[in-house]
């Protein structure tokens, strides 16, 4: 029997491998990391088109990468386009072999709690674990002479 589990913390493989050992089950567990790193960002980034990296520019560079849909807009008129380019491309690095399977959206879309049958977005974020790893790979494009 192959059972697979994805996403899974490394708190919980432990925990499930200890249930497991309690029973005299034989069972192993390969854990794959879709944690975004810094070279990842930066192919990610650089695989968007010119709309899309100035919106995750300007999510990235806000100060709590939180930033608001209307200033989105006014900056660069539709979001459905960029939005779009976002969120096709994860599984496209999935598919390409860039990342795995599992690793999650970067930016991701912010409802209205008080409005939810209302699909307008009222903002965009970054989750502050990936926000300093975008910085990181924002600051490698801008400056390709850069070691780091």
């Amino acid at each position: 029997m192959k059972i697979t589990i994805e996403g899974a913390t490394e708190a919980f493989a432990e925990k499930l491998l200890a249930l497991a050992a309690q029973h005299d089950a034989q069972l192993s567990i390969t854990t794959v990391d879709t944690r975004w790193t810094v070279d990842r960002a930066e192919r990610y980034l650089r695989s968007l088109t010119a709309g899309a990296r100035a919106f995750a520019r300007m999510v990235i560079l806000d100060d709590d990468g939180y930033l608001d849909a209307d200033t989105l807009r006014v900056a660069l008129g539709k979001l459905n386009g960029p939005s779009n380019a976002l969120t096709r491309a994860v599984p496209r690095g999935v598919r390409k072999g860039w990342w795995p399977e599992g690793t999650g959206q970067p930016i991701t879309p912010v409802s209205d709690p008080d409005n939810p049958s209302w699909h307008k977005n009222i903002a965009y974020q970054i989750s502050s674990e990936n926000l300093p790893v975008f910085r990181e790979a924002l600051a490698r494009i801008d400056d390709p002479g850069s070691t780091d």
